[in-house]
């Protein structure tokens, strides 16, 4: 008997199930072939619908594939310049669920679900769901990048959401900091898991290769931070982007990874030698946060005040220039437009403004100055972090303190008003 037979015989080799599923722009899926089992077509939709883009990412992804395989005419420089681009509302993938296959050993996309993997082989789209165009993949280099640099938009990027640390131990435990809204807390986690290796032998795989060395022994945990985006108007296949999930781009920042072998000392990989703090900063970015800075108090009018030896003389003027240009200070609507900023950035999620209202405008404004920034050419609005406000020139509010500062209360969104 043959080893294929054998193995077939002993209940060794893949059980695969080929399907054929119907997806729509809101992320529904629809078998139109495939198992009959319920639990087996259950596996392909929820594997499917949770990996799949839709909504932004959806038409980002469309108009991607259309322009780098049929090209475009004119210049797509703006993302107003996308929409005109019309987009399929349907999409049909065919492939297989193989049942008893190693993620591991897996070819081209393959999906981990329980037991075994999906594996997508195809993609049409549709416009009217009777029609259906694929989209013949480019294979010519000098093409792709001639393509690439004749429209601008494909450097456009997406909104920032925030930056997450996924602290992934091997034995399956994940924590994360600080705690990503709810509904992007499962496919967070599944990004990092995905990125580090879902099974032990994936884990071991891709430390080796973060490291080029196959003797390495796999650690016990890994951190990795990452950026989440809302989707680019285009997605470029040169990129950073690691995986697309629902209508959220995710970049793991790569120069931020370490790895732990005995769960106490944290290495970084971009340099092993390297001398770890105790919170796993690596030394070099440890001293980032331990800079010598001094407190500067910056005024709506557009005074500039901060202790009398804080800033030497002759650095003073260009300090009060370079602060009253970033902050809009002397300036009533530049200094509303600036602290608006300030605050919408520092309290995110925890905010809803509607459009015909504005957030209070703070009187006075506390930044942290970097002393090595007092004689760097480049703009101080680079250098600069704000600590503190005030909106009546009495009380100071904490930028980093837990709690949203009374005076935005009636801008909470309706989630943290009810906590």
């Amino acid at each position: 008997m043959g080893e294929a037979k054998r193995r077939k015989a002993l209940g060794l080799m893949p059980t695969v199930h080929a399907f054929e599923a119907e997806l729509d722009a809101s992320g529904a899926v629809t078998l139109v072939r495939g198992p009959e089992e319920d639990r087996l077509r259950g596996l392909i939709v929820e594997v499917l619908g949770s990996t799949q883009s839709r909504g932004a990412a959806w038409a980002s992804e469309y108009r991607s594939s259309l322009v780098l395989t049929r090209g475009h005419a004119g210049r797509l420089e703006t993302a107003a310049d996308l929409e005109a681009i019309p987009v399929a509302p349907l999409r049909r993938i065919t492939g297989e669920l193989a049942l008893g296959k190693d993620p591991a050993q897996a070819q081209g996309v393959a999906l981990p679900v329980e037991g075994g993997v999906v594996r997508l082989r195809e993609q049409r789209h549709s416009f009217d769901g009777e029609r259906w165009e694929s989209f013949a993949p480019l294979r010519d280099p000098q093409r792709l990048m001639t393509i690439l640099q004749s429209h601008p938009a494909f450097t456009l990027e997406g909104e920032v959401i925030g930056q997450f640390r996924a602290e992934h131990w091997q034995a399956g435990r994940m924590d994360l900091d600080p705690e990503p809204p709810e509904e992007l807390l499962e496919m967070l986690e599944a990004v990092a898991r995905e990125w580090h290796g879902e099974t032990p032998e994936l884990w071991a795989e891709l430390h080796a290769d973060r490291l080029e060395d196959n003797a390495a022994s796999p650690p016990l945990a890994r951190r990795t931070v990452f950026e989440l985006r809302r989707p680019a108007p285009l997605q470029s296949p040169l990129s950073r982007v690691f995986a697309v999930r629902g209508d959220v781009e995710f970049f793991p920042l790569m120069d931020s990874e370490l790895y732990s072998p005995d769960g106490e000392t944290w290495i970084a990989y971009a340099d092993p030698e390297a001398e770890v703090q105790e919170d796993g900063l690596p030394a070099e970015l440890a001293r980032i946060f331990d800079l010598e800075t001094v407190a500067v108090t910056v005024h709506a009018d557009g005074r500039i005040e901060w202790d009398h030896d804080g800033i030497p003389a002759e650095h003073a003027e260009r300090v009060r220039e370079g602060l009253r240009e970033a902050t809009g200070a002397g300036d009533a609507e530049a200094w509303a437009d600036w602290t608006a900023q300030v605050l919408a950035e520092t309290f995110g999620a925890e905010l809803s403004v509607p459009d015909d209202a504005s957030l209070p405008v703070p009187v006075a404004v506390r930044l942290d100055l970097p002393e090595d920034a007092l004689e760097d050419p480049d703009p101080l609005a680079q250098t600069f972090m704000e600590s503190e406000v005030t909106f009546d020139g009495q009380t100071w509010r904490d930028l980093f303190g837990e709690e949203l500062p009374p005076e935005l209360s009636a801008f909470a969104a309706s989630d943290t008003a009810t906590n």
